[in-house]
């Protein structure tokens, strides 16, 4: 594939994956002029590909467009293999399955020499099942925060001592081999993060929350920034 078609297809790539686009973005996004791009643009439409808006104000890509299959470049399969490896060895079953069957789905659309790509990577992400009940607990939060659905929580804090809680679960994050929950506390009426390897018992209440913007992981995540913690120094853990 010569160099303009690849940036051609990678254009419709990047139109596909958000709803608007500046020529300047795709400019420094592809290492070429935005003159370039508006060329591109007026070819790929010329072409026959439903691309909507104007110079200036940016472009998108209209519904509905068949999309020929996707062609990966040998370090996306390689990212994409280490990304499932990781994922089968650090968070739950369920992910973990998925993760597998994904990976069953993109060897099967790859070119025989990408098929070897992905074969043939070095990077593995072993499991000496360190934290086995960290899988089950990642599990039961995983289904809660797709859910927006209330957990009671037993938990032992580094110091040792036990506390009930109940909360909102908002989002998990890992931390090298330590997964944390971010949640919004009814105890506390504030955030916390919660190491997963020091719950005792996670049981769902069967009651349901409405994520708000003051009490969502986006929020969360934005008073990190602001005030230059991490999300498990902010608070002590369990607290």
């Amino acid at each position: 594939m010569s160099r303009r078609a690849d940036r051609l297809f990678q254009i419709v790539q990047i139109l596909r994956g958000r709803r608007l686009s500046t020529a300047a973005m795709l400019a420094e996004r592809l290492e070429v002029s935005e003159r370039t791009i508006y060329r591109d643009i007026r070819d790929l439409s010329l072409s026959g590909v439903p691309v909507e808006g104007e110079a200036g104000c940016g472009y998108r890509l209209l519904p509905g467009y068949d999309l020929p299959p996707l062609m990966f470049t040998p370090g996306e399969v390689e990212a994409l293999v280490a990304a499932i490896r990781l994922v089968q060895t650090w968070s739950g079953e369920t992910l973990a399955q998925n993760a597998g069957t994904a990976e069953e789905k993109l060897l099967g659309i790859l070119t025989p020499q990408r098929r070897a790509v992905a074969e043939r990577c070095r990077i593995i992400s072993p499991d000496f099942n360190k934290y086995p009940q960290v899988k089950i607990w990642f599990d039961v939060f995983h289904s809660a925060i797709g859910k927006l659905q209330v957990v009671n929580l037993s938990y032992r804090d580094e110091k040792g001592n036990a506390s009930s809680r109940k909360v909102h679960p908002l989002g998990l994050t890992f931390w090298g081999e330590v997964w944390l929950l971010v949640a919004w506390c009814e105890t506390r009426e504030d955030y916390r993060s919660f190491r997963l390897d020091r719950c005792l018992s996670v049981t769902l209440t069967g009651e349901y929350f409405a994520e708000r913007p003051d009490r969502s992981l986006a929020d969360f995540i934005n008073l990190q920034h602001s005030e230059g913690c991490l999300p498990d120094t902010k608070k002590p853990i369990g607290k």
